[in-house]
């Protein structure tokens, strides 16, 4: 018996070995590194060196203006109201931006092409100083305009002037990111993988990483019936670290309503369904959209907006987009509120449920090693936005953060 199955086993490894080899290739697995909880968009003629800070300043500001008391404005028990403001209020001084883009697309608007030369490399130089002074965000990138034809030429024009700017002022920064806006096509992919390889040639580069707006009907459904996001992210070749939902664009692109425009409505969810599928195990991020809903005026309009904007924040977690885009200073505090809320108030029992499963204890859930692989990643993510502490984590689930990552499938960074 063991003669026979050593044979045929021998024979499969033989016969899958090319479908294996493929399956690694394009299923590699989470990263291993951190994903910001957010992408902020700031246009390249509003960004300097002290972007962060200042969207930090007045996030604060509206904070003690608008809700002092947490547990009044977003419901927040009042055991966990206290410890949340705290660790919110900390985060909005010492990283109230996680990743940010400067924006060269719709945001900045259409300008002369000097003056949008000059933006670009002004950009870049401000980016080098904050990154030099240690005041940068941990992640950050450009938007340039889109590979369609109508915007190809100013899109390689403005992206070969930052990223020029940006080696001769310091050098490109580890977690930098680009963005790929309004993708129709699987060749665009392709196109902006030659550029950045002549990009690195002429710079003498570390590869350049890219991540994919999907914001056209014609980047979530084929004119073949398929979806091309899994030959976009194969095309990137290991370059594209997330896909990006597109609210606005692609509801406009589908005909949906103004009023109704949102990332919540069917169409959007039905996108972001391909997406998460598309990108399921070959490591590359989701981050869902944005809502244009800004907290400005009077309280009662500030209140309503950061009601929406938590809510929308809770239901992407909820459904595994762990990041989303932030367009106003005063989003700061809904986004961070909702987040640490997210993984503090799931802390404990899913600490819980990973120790019994470890301990193969009785925890009242029947959890199985893809569960454990959640779970520890909850935790994970909830120590790398700042909502946990890795000594409390590790106390509660009796192991450490080591582990932790290997039980999350998490590839070892280098």
């Amino acid at each position: 018996m063991t003669d026979l199955a050593d044979v045929l086993a021998s024979e499969l490894d033989r016969e899958l070995r090319d479908v294996d080899e493929a399956l690694a290739a394009a299923y590699p697995g989470d990263a291993g590194t951190r994903q910001p909880v957010h992408t902020v968009y700031v246009p390249a003629d509003r960004f300097d060196r002290g972007t962060a800070a200042a969207w930090g300043a007045q996030a604060r500001a509206a904070l003690d203006l608008h809700a002092p008391e947490l547990s009044e404005v977003w419901g927040v028990p009042a055991a966990l109201a206290e410890e949340l403001g705290e660790r919110v209020r900390q985060k909005l001084v010492t990283e109230p931006i996680e990743d940010l883009r400067i924006d060269l697309e719709d945001g900045y608007g259409v300008h002369p092409d000097a003056e949008e030369d000059t933006d670009a490399e002004r950009a870049a130089v401000e980016l080098a100083a904050a990154v030099a002074d240690g005041t940068a965000p941990p992640f950050t990138g450009i938007r340039f305009r889109s590979f369609e034809a109508a915007t190809r030429r100013r899109g390689i024009r403005t992206l070969v002037g930052f990223v020029g700017a940006m080696v001769e002022a310091g050098g490109i920064p580890d977690g930098f990111v680009l963005t790929l806006p309004k993708v129709t096509a699987v060749e665009q992919v392709n196109a902006l993988v030659r550029v950045l390889e002549a990009l690195e040639a002429e710079h003498g580069v570390a590869p350049l990483r890219f991540e994919i707006q999907v914001e056209t009907p014609q980047s979530v459904l084929g004119p073949d019936g398929s979806s091309p996001l899994p030959r976009m992210i194969a095309a990137a070749a290991g370059r594209c670290t997330g896909l990006h939902y597109g609210t606005y664009d692609y509801s406009a692109s589908l005909g949906i309503a103004a009023p109704y425009q949102s990332m919540e409505h069917p169409a959007a969810d039905h996108a972001k369904a391909v997406m998460q599928l598309a990108a399921a195990g070959t490591g590359v991020r989701l981050s869902d959209g944005s809502t244009n809903v800004m907290p400005v005026g009077e309280r009662a309009a500030v209140l309503a907006a950061w009601s929406l904007h938590g809510r929308l924040v809770r239901r992407s977690l909820e459904r595994g987009f762990y990041q989303g885009w932030d367009l106003h200073p005063a989003q700061l505090p809904s986004r961070f509120v909702a987040v640490h809320r997210f993984y503090r108030e799931g802390a404990d029992t899913a600490a819980t449920r990973l120790k019994a499963y470890l301990q193969r204890a009785d925890s009242g859930f029947m959890d199985e090693p893809a569960t454990a692989v959640a779970l520890a990643g909850f935790l994970l993510r909830g120590v790398d936005c700042g909502a946990l502490d890795s000594a409390e984590i590790e106390a509660a689930t009796a192991t450490d953060r080591d582990h932790l990552a290997v039980l999350a499938r998490r590839r070892p960074t280098p």
